[in-house]
């Protein structure tokens, strides 16, 4: 995928970052408030949170950064931060999806079903709440755009990362369902709406190059890098986005 990423699109748009706390979610409230957004960032760690509110209000002076603490587990407390979000800000332009992790192990017989236990709360369950909490906000945006990142082992499981690789497909299959839903509200004129999934190898950042300055990180994908291409979605029309998997890395 190419984009230049010049978020002219999102200019007076809304736009939350579910796991805005993370160095992904930093990247992206950082460059979406660039691009003129309006953004409303949660997570569930409340002093990680302020800092990159804070982060995100001194590198843009006249960034409008709002930050929220939220379950994303919980699908009342989702429906409430959309909700919420909707009233004060009078519409819903983008929901980016940034909440990670990972486990795994070597071999597929040391897999661990307690790992499928986590991975399925953080990279399934928070996908589901936020995607069923902000979807008819972004129905009713003209540039609604819905923003999974995914992982190429969600295409090409290697044995060691069954239970990662598993969540990360469940929740692009979700994701996809979201376009398919966004598809047939446009009717003939075509969606104005649309789910994206961003697809990397891994993430890099300058903390993880300083802790390794002798690592290659190949194929990984930075953080910046990835910031601009969550703004380009909004550069692209709804139909040439809805239901893609645009791959930020070559394809396995």
């Amino acid at each position: 995928m190419t984009t230049d990423g010049n978020g002219a699109a999102l200019d007076g748009a809304v736009v939350a970052v579910a796991g805005a706390a993370g160095p992904a979610g930093r990247a992206a409230v950082l460059r979406l408030a660039a691009a003129g957004a309006t953004v409303v960032a949660a997570d569930a760690d409340a002093g990680r949170l302020a800092e990159a509110v804070d982060a995100a209000r001194s590198a843009h002076g006249d960034a409008a950064v709002a930050g929220e603490t939220v379950d994303l587990l919980d699908p009342a407390a989702t429906r409430a931060w959309a909700a919420r979000t909707e009233e004060e800000f009078g519409r819903i332009d983008g929901l980016v999806h940034l909440v990670g992790g990972w486990r795994g192990g070597k071999t597929f017989a040391d897999t661990d079903l307690a790992d499928w236990e986590v991975l399925d709360k953080l990279l399934v369950r928070t996908v589901q709440h936020t995607s069923l909490a902000f979807h008819e906000a972004l129905g009713r945006s003209d540039r609604g755009r819905f923003v999974l990142v995914s992982q190429s082992g969600a295409s090409n499981p290697t044995e060691g990362n069954a239970a990662y690789a598993a969540a990360k497909a469940a929740a692009e299959a979700w994701t996809l369902a979201l376009g398919d839903a966004f598809r047939k509200a446009g009717g003939e004129d075509g969606p104005t709406a649309a789910a994206t999934i961003l697809v990397i190898k891994a993430l890099v950042h300058d903390a993880m190059r300083a802790e390794r300055p002798n690592a290659k990180f190949a194929g990984f994908t930075d953080v910046t890098d990835l910031a601009d291409a969550i703004v380009g979605v909004w550069d692209r029309p709804a139909q040439d986005v809805n239901g893609q998997r645009l791959w930020l890395t070559p394809k396995p």
